[in-house]
């Protein structure tokens, strides 16, 4: 694949590598803003075309399904013809589908370019870590990858804010738009900083019978969660019941006998690894759970203003950015009871809010209290179940392990979503006979749906908890990893 060479200008500086990082990050903090703003606007995505609330739930799982589905597929194109000008297509079309979804004239259409979007922003991500872990280097690939995680904490911090902002001043179509000049600088740098690609895939093949069974496995899955209450026991239900776990066990039987798999399965070998990879799920389900549940109790049950809504939201991924850090930092000593304390204080802050959502202003300094300790507790779990997991995987397989940590990051988040969106729809019809839309349900209904959502996510934080308690030692792991066969190298 033709790829544009770098500007000498920026390939003669002693700082070349560290032009790339600052690219890099610039898609890693679009991709974090995007995923965080969208949350806080669905409920204005409700009033505005005046849609059920798990039709609006789409607007986020659209862009979810869609990355995760393709993240595989693209992240072996990218190894097979060569990363920069897929990273490339990557901004473009980011910036293009961010435009029309702002320009969208019904929910389906936004929805189908959120879709697309998702499947743009798969390109990023299936290629930004490698793109900047080649051009870093041994020697400063630790501060590169810590920048890029800087960068992800601040998208992810702003974005609530920002579209609180936005959603009170220019209205929902601002929140696809403001993510467009980032994404035309990322692409005109990209044309100018990022290298060709140097290494390739030694075995060109591509398992196309493994992308074909992914992408509906996934889909079937997610439509069976976020629309098992909308539909109830109907033909489109049963038929999304019965095909995910098949076509999910058809990808895991292809790929477990493919030459060159889209997802590697023997790291699963390892209980340190398949146990921190449920946790990856669940914490990031967890994030993207508690985002969608408080968007609606904030603005529906309290009448926040976007802006306030936004702001109270931000404290979550603020306390999870403060907290994570020091225990990266400690999770070598102990990190199983500090998985433990970070997902018991989870649980405990979810359930806290659970009781304490009562519409009233009174309540909402414990709200924010338990906003906190729920952003810290995820601190506590993420990094060492992270570090713990990569520790479980072989060393010559880290960039596999890395690109399925991505890949169960973005799944984790729909499923949380789609879940969330499913108990909050039960809630609501079960106490008030509604279950259509939110805009018009009596505050303490909400409310207490919203705390049901809260219960749900107390118990991904209880599988969480049991996760780090079962994984087995990760070195003892690695090595047997180590010394079974191996496969191709997927996604990285």
């Amino acid at each position: 694949m033709f790829e544009p060479a770098p500007a000498q200008f920026f390939v003669r500086r002693p700082s070349y590598p560290w032009f790339v990082v600052g690219t890099v990050c610039i898609g890693t903090f679009i991709g974090q803003v995007d995923g965080s703003i969208v949350q806080l606007a669905l409920p204005s995505l409700e009033d505005a075309f005046g849609a059920p609330l798990d039709a609006v739930s789409w607007v986020a799982l659209g862009y979810m399904l869609a990355f995760a589905s393709v993240l595989p597929v693209f992240a072996r194109l990218a190894e097979i013809a060569g990363r920069k000008t897929l990273y490339l297509a990557g901004f473009a079309l980011f910036g293009l589908w961010s435009a029309l979804c702002g320009l969208a004239p019904t929910l389906p259409v936004l929805i189908g370019f959120r879709i697309l979007q998702g499947m743009s922003g798969a390109l990023l991500g299936a290629n930004s870590v490698v793109i900047l872990v080649a051009a870093a280097g041994p020697e400063r690939r630790g501060k590169a990858l810590g920048i890029m995680a800087a960068a992800q904490a601040v998208g992810l911090s702003i974005g609530p804010a920002l579209g609180g902002v936005l959603l009170g001043t220019l209205g929902w179509r601002w929140i696809f738009w403001v993510t467009v000049p980032f994404a035309v600088l990322g692409t005109a740098l990209g044309w100018l900083i990022v290298p060709r690609t140097k290494a390739f895939a030694g075995d060109p093949r591509f398992d196309a019978p493994g992308a074909i069974l992914l992408v509906p496995a996934l889909a079937t899955l997610l439509l069976a969660i976020s629309e098992a209450h909308a539909w109830g026991l109907s033909t489109p239900l049963i038929a999304c019941a019965v095909g995910a776990p098949l076509l999910l066990g058809g990808f895991i039987w292809r790929e477990s006998r493919a030459p060159a798999p889209l997802v590697n399965l023997s790291l699963f070998r390892s209980a340190a690894f398949s146990a921190g990879s449920v946790g990856v799920l669940v914490s990031y389900g967890m994030l993207y759970g508690m985002f969608f549940a408080m968007s609606f109790a904030l603005v529906r049950g309290y009448h926040d203003q976007p802006l306030a809504a936004g702001l109270r939201l931000t404290i979550v991924p603020v306390a999870l950015g403060l907290v994570a850090p020091n225990s990266g930092a400690l999770s070598d000593k102990r990190p199983r009871l500090l998985m433990l304390v970070g997902m018991a204080l989870c649980a405990a802050s979810a359930l806290a809010m659970a009781r304490l959502l009562d519409g009233t202003p009174g309540s909402l300094t414990g709200v924010m209290v338990g906003l906190a300790a729920f952003g810290a507790g995820l601190g506590f779990y993420i990094a060492p179940n992270n570090n713990a997991t990569m520790s479980a995987a072989p060393a010559d397989k880290s960039g596999v392990a890395g690109g399925l940590l991505n890949l169960l990051r973005i799944s984790g988040g729909a499923v949380g979503v789609a879940a969330s969106s499913a108990v909050l729809a039960w809630g609501l019809e079960t106490t008030t006979g509604m279950h259509e839309r939110t805009a018009g349900a009596p505050e303490a209904a909400l409310l207490a749906a919203v705390g049901d959502v809260l219960v749900l996510l107390a118990v991904f934080g209880a599988l969480g908890g049991a996760m780090a308690i079962i994984r087995n030692d990760p070195k003892a792991d690695a090595r047997k990893a180590a010394a079974a066969p191996s496969g191709a190298l997927k996604p990285s």
